[in-house]
C-alpha cells in the first residue's frame, strides 16, 4: 500500500499512535498501584500474624525460650533479605540451562528471577521489615520480663535488649548479604528447589 499524504490521515495516524502510547502507560501505572496496593495489605497481614503468633509464645514461654523465638525472628529476616539480594543479582541463563536438564527447581528459580523485582520487594521491603519490627517488640517484652523478675530499672533494660537486637540484625545482615554476593545462584537454585518439593502439583508426579 501507498503511504496517503493526505495531511487527515497523517494527523489520525499520528494520533492513534499517541493514544496507545498512552494506553500503554495507563496499563503500567495501575499494575504498579495494584502491586503497591498488594504490598501494604500483605505486610499488614503478616504484621498482625508475626505480632499475634511471637507474643503468645512470649508470654507463655520462660526467658530462655522467648530469646529463642526472638534469634529466630531475626533469623527469618537474614534468610529472607539474603534471598532478595540473591534474586535482584542473578540471571535466568544458567537456570534455563538446569531447567532444559530437568533439574528439580531449575523451572521455580527461573521464574523467581524472571520476576525478581517483586520478589525481592517481597522478601526484603515486607518480610524482612516486618521481622525487624516484630523483633524490636518481642525485644521489648523480654526487656520487661527480665527487668520484672530480677528487679531492676526496666528502662537500662530495654536499651541494652533494644541495642542487642539491633547489632545482631545489622550484623547478620551484613554477614548474609556478603555470603549472598558470592553465592547468589546457589542460593536461588536451593529456594527454588524447597519452593519445587513444597508445590502440591509437582509432588504428584
Amino acid at each position: 500500500m501507498e503511504k496517503s499524504d493526505d495531511p487527515q490521515v497523517i494527523c489520525d495516524l499520528k494520533q492513534k499512535k499517541t493514544s496507545k502510547k498512552r494506553t500503554k502507560k495507563t496499563n503500567k501505572t495501575n499494575k504498579k498501584n495494584t502491586w503497591i496496593y498488594a504490598i501494604f495489605g500483605i505486610t499488614f497481614i503478616l504484621s498482625i500474624i508475626f505480632s499475634v503468633i511471637s507474643n503468645i509464645l512470649v508470654e507463655n514461654l520462660n526467658t530462655i525460650a522467648a530469646i529463642l523465638v526472638l534469634v529466630a525472628i531475626i533469623c527469618i529476616g537474614i534468610i529472607f533479605d539474603m534471598v532478595g539480594m540473591s534474586v535482584a543479582s542473578v540471571a535466568e541463563a544458567p537456570f534455563h540451562a538446569k531447567a532444559s536438564k530437568k533439574h528439580k527447581g531449575a523451572k521455580e528459580a527461573v521464574k523467581l528471577v524472571k520476576y525478581s523485582e517483586k520478589v525481592s520487594s517481597v522478601c526484603n521491603d515486607v518480610i524482612g521489615d516486618v521481622c525487624g519490627v516484630v523483633s524490636g517488640a518481642v525485644g521489648a517484652v523480654i526487656a520487661m520480663n527480665i527487668a520484672n523478675a530480677f528487679k531492676l530499672d526496666s528502662f537500662i533494660i530495654s536499651l541494652l535488649v533494644g541495642a542487642l537486637v539491633a547489632s545482631f540484625t545489622v550484623f547478620g545482615k551484613a554477614v548474609g548479604k556478603s555470603f549472598a554476593s558470592k553465592n547468589a545462584e546457589d542460593i536461588i537454585y536451593k529456594v527454588g528447589g524447597i519452593i519445587h518439593f513444597l508445590s502440591p502439583k509437582t509432588n504428584k508426579k
